[in-house]
């Protein structure tokens, strides 16, 4: 019996899918879907792999972006809470994990990752063994190194969304108040991504003028300007953001598909993403932290060894430090 498709279509070859830019998502929740939706809108992938434990969620939300396909130039999208649908990717990138619970450590919470992360990694590793490795959940640079530990993956290929996030906030804040698009404002902020973060004030630049030579007491409480209030308030911005919808997303999934598309397209840009950081600035643990970093089809391929004051260098340990204090306790 005739159907339409054979009426309509004649075969010249046969033709075997070939996915040379596909990229796996695991976890289905706000942040994951906001990443895969910037990497869409990005075209950054021929096939999107989506995996969750929750099956009706993560089958609702390929649905609805496979709906949008007339619109954007979209790939293959393909589900499922088996991790085989994730074989051969070529990159991974991990926003699953446990929340923090009222009156919970960090600790506990950190250590409850781990657990998801044992079952997580080794799927990863199962099916995609070459895959370079993007971890967003949080504490992100403490499961970083969970993620390193567990995969025995080469450290170039683990790679942390870290400050990349922080510092496009820190750049949109100094632009807001100089009435400057925040791409012309140039600055960065290393170490966690949270609360002991450390702002580069020293670095800070539009076309190339130090504001330290316009205002010698930037980001200090000598300043009369008080810019010192933008890296607090870049650090209160999660929180805000948290108490008025609940979550965080766009931003973050904006951050990882500006990660993932230095990546795939070997583009070599410098990022600050959280890696392992023991040897430099006089830190000697095994703790990763945000530094800047170049980005390539390797994953991280070199450091870019930042000049920084006395007093970043020391908050930059402190900051190391205080990782460090979670960590060191950690059972695997």
């Amino acid at each position: 019996m005739a159907t339409v498709k054979g009426e309509l279509i004649q075969n010249l070859a046969a033709e075997k899918p070939v996915c040379h830019n596909k990229i796996s998502i695991v976890g289905s929740g706000s942040v994951g879907m906001a990443c895969a939706f910037s990497i869409l809108l990005k075209g950054l992938t021929d096939e999107l792999a989506l995996v969750d434990t929750s099956e009706d969620k993560l089958k609702g939300e390929t649905m609805d972006l496979q709906h949008g396909s007339l619109f954007v130039k979209m790939p293959s999208i393909v589900c499922s809470k088996d991790f085989q649908v994730t074989a051969n990717s070529r990159l991974v990138i991990i926003t699953a994990g446990a929340r923090q619970e009222k009156g919970e450590t960090r600790l506990d919470l950190v250590q409850r990752n781990v657990a998801i992360f044992k079952a997580v990694i080794a799927s990863i590793v199962q099916y995609s063994p070459n895959c370079k490795l993007i971890v967003v959940s949080n504490p992100v640079d403490i499961l970083t190194y969970v993620a390193w530990k567990l995969s025995s993956f080469p450290k170039n290929r683990i790679i942390g969304s870290g400050c990349n996030l922080d510092t496009a906030r820190f750049r949109f804040l100094i632009g807001q108040k100089l009435g400057i698009h925040s791409e012309s404002c140039h600055g960065w902020v290393l170490g966690e991504h949270g609360d002991s973060s450390v702002p580069v004030w020293s670095g800070v630049n539009v076309a190339g003028v130090p504001l330290k030579d316009v205002n010698a007491a930037i980001g200090t409480e000598a300043d009369p300007e008080q810019w010192k209030a933008i890296h607090r308030e870049v650090i209160a911005s999660a929180y805000e953001i948290i108490k008025r919808k609940g979550y965080t997303s766009w931003a973050i999934g904006l951050s990882v598909a500006d990660l993932a598309e230095s990546i795939l397209k070997n583009l070599r840009r410098t990022h600050p993403v959280s890696t392992i950081i023991k040897g430099l600035y006089g830190i000697n643990e095994e703790v990763f932290l945000s530094i800047p970093c170049v980005l390539g089809e390797n994953g991280i391929t070199d450091f870019i060894k930042i000049k920084l004051t006395p007093e970043e260098e020391a908050a930059l340990r402190k900051s190391a430090d205080t990782l460090w204090g979670i960590q060191k306790d950690l059972k695997f």
